[in-house]
């Protein structure tokens, strides 16, 4: 009987710790949407973004060879419009847990392709690097340049 509450007990702790360390990086983009068609992006900020979000995703674009416009700019005749969510979490240091993307069509506001990424605390990337991952895989997703 003690050996098969060690056993259980150990496995309790597995699922515990398993359940801290989860990661995801996603990407879809709309089968019709051709990243050849966009030159120009325009990336609106999150309302109340004070980590400068916007500001990273504008630098990773522009490195990818875009034309990126910022608010309080107008979005006019951007090819695509960057919206974007980011979520936080404290775990002794506030970190970003979840960063999602979405390139729209600028005059009708459908989704054209979304990114998204998850990082808990075992497994946290810094802001720069979770935009990265994000814009690299929704590129990827399409014909990327």
């Amino acid at each position: 009987m003690p050996r098969l509450l060690a056993v259980l007990t150990l496995l309790l702790a597995a699922l515990i710790q398993s359940g801290c360390a989860v990661n995801r990086a996603t990407a879809s983009v709309d089968p019709s949407f051709s990243w050849s068609s966009v030159k120009s992006i325009h990336v609106v900020k999150e309302e109340g973004d004070n980590n400068d979000i916007d500001v990273l995703i504008a630098d990773k674009l522009m490195a990818r060879g875009f034309t990126v416009t910022r608010d309080p700019t107008s979005s006019a005749g951007a090819d695509a419009r960057l919206t974007y969510k980011d979520r936080w979490m404290w775990d002794i240091t506030m970190y970003m847990l979840e960063l999602t993307i979405v390139i729209r069509d600028p005059k009708t506001d459908f989704p054209l392709a979304t990114g998204n990424s998850f990082h808990t605390s075992l497994t946290r990337k810094k802001p720069k690097e979770m935009v990265d991952e994000v814009i690299e895989n929704v590129l990827k997703g399409g014909s990327a340049k």
